[in-house]
């Protein structure tokens, strides 16, 4: 198909099939995110999906990636450039599905959208303008900003994109056809006239009916069946199957990677036989690098942080080779096409072998910002109220003597390491954690945490936001303290600890680049450690932490994201450019270390 002249998109008469310049087309979707992919990456595995027998690519947008403060856009530089990105798929003649959002899930950092909303005490997310105007308003400057880049890349405009998608999987969140319309219309505006589509899961589809006017119909772990029970309920339009699960998603804490045991072959053949369209989500995952891996919440109620690597057991794996699947499903997807399909990309080498044992460098201690001035209120306050989104925040407040018994900061978002007069005291931790891991670091379940029989000094709780849940009803997630800290007494007295000097620590680029290599108390957790890293030749690798405890990795700049000595994943994935010939600089952050270990460079994530 040639996408260097003008084409059109349409639905045929009675629903039944999308159209290509009048003609029905099969659109068969392969999903990657540009945002989890260095942007050196991005043709090779566009490349890789077209050589599995893909016509499409699919993809998010990120909202918080592009927005991380009010009014400050960034769809330029690196891999946030999407315009760069979809001009790729259409120069090796693929068309795009665009998910712009404003919400899209993703196991991403509050699904997308910006924390700066949670900056309101009272905000409601994903709703219309008459229930919010707050978050509507922000949807409009970001929609506003976006439709310019996005319509001169409209299929009726000489461009790759067949379909925008409204939101995402609303019916699994509310039934709110308002705010479904008047995104519809914010693109509108914006010049674009569509087509647009939905994506649900059916039985949340036929219970809040989350489609749009004239939009086509997408299913979460749709297949044939379901397609056909769509088509009876909603004749007017076409549908697809716009996420089939070629893996899943993987928590800290679980035993083993999901989903890389998962077989699509029928549900493929189906599609294949009877001419359906589809998306595979994903067809490569990548990595949710730095801090905006997401997290979950599950029907008890308990906290689920997503980990760093988005692998899912797809096709195409983290570092974008191509797995046994992705033979396999090639192999079926190319019995039904009249054309071979190209060959695949070569793989990308790797280097391993390398072996350091980094050395203190500084503490968090001596790398203290100045307290925030004093607040009105009495009780300590969440990230958000502060303006920070990720990172650490450091709550502080001295202690005269007396005989304690526990602290309770039960309510953490999301894990908490506590001091009491310069010393360890043990931590709190949202998420569940392995029994030995919480007896060796005297860490609880949201249970109030044991403290030293006498109490005096400072009393400092060093928190970390990990993810903000991005699915379902509970996304408003803040992060740090949300409720007051309260002190049982030896007597079996309780009382709240009030007026708590703020420290900001937001980890981000700024604060490691001032870093200074100090450390008065090497006894004390929260360390960094720095290691010089020498290569004679440079590839893709993978940094094995499994002898360290819970942190973050920064190679030459680029955050690599968390580790967590729980698991499953152990190691994390840094790509080839990212790397230098000759010397390279490794610092770990290590919450709880206080002793280096050796971290090995190995060629596989497992």
């Amino acid at each position: 198909m040639n996408l260097e002249r003008s084409h059109t998109f349409s639905f045929s008469p009675d629903g039944e099939r999308f159209l290509l310049d009048g003609k029905p087309v099969q659109i068969r979707s392969g999903e990657m995110h540009p945002a989890r992919i260095p942007r050196e990456y991005w043709l090779h595995r566009i490349r890789m999906a077209k050589a599995m027998g893909m016509n499409c690519i699919a993809l998010y947008i990120m909202w918080n990636y592009h927005e991380p403060r009010p009014g400050v856009f960034d769809f330029v530089n690196g891999n946030r450039d999407i315009e760069a990105f979809i001009r790729l798929c259409q120069q090796e003649a693929l068309w795009v599905l665009l998910r712009p959002g404003p919400y899209v899930c993703a196991e991403w950092d509050l699904g997308g959208l910006p924390a700066y909303l949670l900056g309101e005490p009272d905000i409601q997310l994903r709703t219309d303008s008459a229930t919010d105007a707050r978050y509507m308003a922000a949807v409009t400057r970001y929609i506003g900003e976006l439709a310019p880049r996005i319509k001169p890349l409209m299929i009726d405009a000489g461009g790759p994109i067949l379909m925008i998608q409204i939101e995402n999987e609303f019916g699994s969140y509310a039934s709110n056809p308002a705010y479904l319309e008047e995104l519809r219309q914010l693109w509108l505006r914006g010049g674009i006239a569509g087509p647009f589509y939905t994506e649900d899961g059916l039985a949340q589809l036929e219970r809040n009916r989350t489609t749009v006017t004239g939009g086509a119909i997408a299913l979460s772990n749709g297949n044939a069946a379901q397609i056909a029970t769509v088509r009876r309920a909603f004749p007017a339009v076409p549908a697809m199957a716009g996420e089939v699960y070629p893996g899943w998603l993987t928590h800290w804490g679980e035993p083993e990677f999901a989903g890389l045991h998962y077989d699509l072959s029928a549900i493929l053949t189906a599609f294949m036989q009877s001419q359906l369209s589809f998306n595979l989500y994903v067809i490569h995952g990548g990595t949710s690098f730095g801090f905006y891996a997401g997290a979950n919440v599950d029907e008890s109620g308990n906290y689920q942080p997503d980990i760093t690597s988005y692998d899912y057991g797809a096709p195409i794996n983290e570092q974008g080779a191509a797995t046994a699947k992705y033979l396999k499903y090639r192999d079926i997807i190319a019995r039904y096409l009249a054309e071979p399909l190209p060959e695949f990309p070569d793989a990308i080498p790797t280097v391993a072998g390398h072996s350091m044992t980094p050395a203190l460098f500084a503490s968090i201690w001596d790398n203290l910002p100045a307290p925030l001035p004093r607040e009105s209120s009495v009780d300590p306050q969440p990230f958000e109220h502060y303006g920070q989104t990720s990172g650490l925040m450091l709550y502080r407040r001295q202690l005269r003597a007396q005989p304690v018994g526990a602290l309770d900061i039960s309510d953490v978002h999301d894990y908490a390491a506590v001091f009491v007069g310069e010393r360890y005291a043990g931590g709190v931790s949202r998420a569940r954690i392995p029994h030995g891991y919480a007896q060796r670091l005297h860490v609880t379940h949201r249970a109030p945490l044991a403290l030293p029989a006498t109490v005096t000094g400072a009393l400092e709780i060093l928190v970390e936001a990990m993810g903000r849940v991005n699915f379902g009803p509970a996304i408003v997630d803040r992060k740090g303290l949300l409720a007051p800290v309260k002190m049982q007494y030896a007597d079996g007295s309780v009382s709240s600890i009030v007026e708590w000097e703020v420290l900001l620590l937001p980890m981000d680029e700024a604060y490691i680049a001032g870093l200074e290599a100090r450390c008065t108390n090497p006894l004390k957790p929260g360390l960094f450690f720095k290691a010089r890293l020498v290569l004679d030749e440079i590839g893709d690798t993978w940094l094995d932490m499994s002898q360290w405890t819970k942190g973050v990795v920064w190679v030459n700049g680029h955050n690599l994201g968390r580790y967590w000595r729980i698991g499953p994943q152990q190691r994390l994935y840094c790509p080839a450019p990212w790397l230098t010939q000759g010397e390279n600089e490794v610092l770990i952050f290590d919450l709880h270390q206080i002793e280096t270990k050796p971290v090995q460079l190995v060629n596989s994530p497992y």
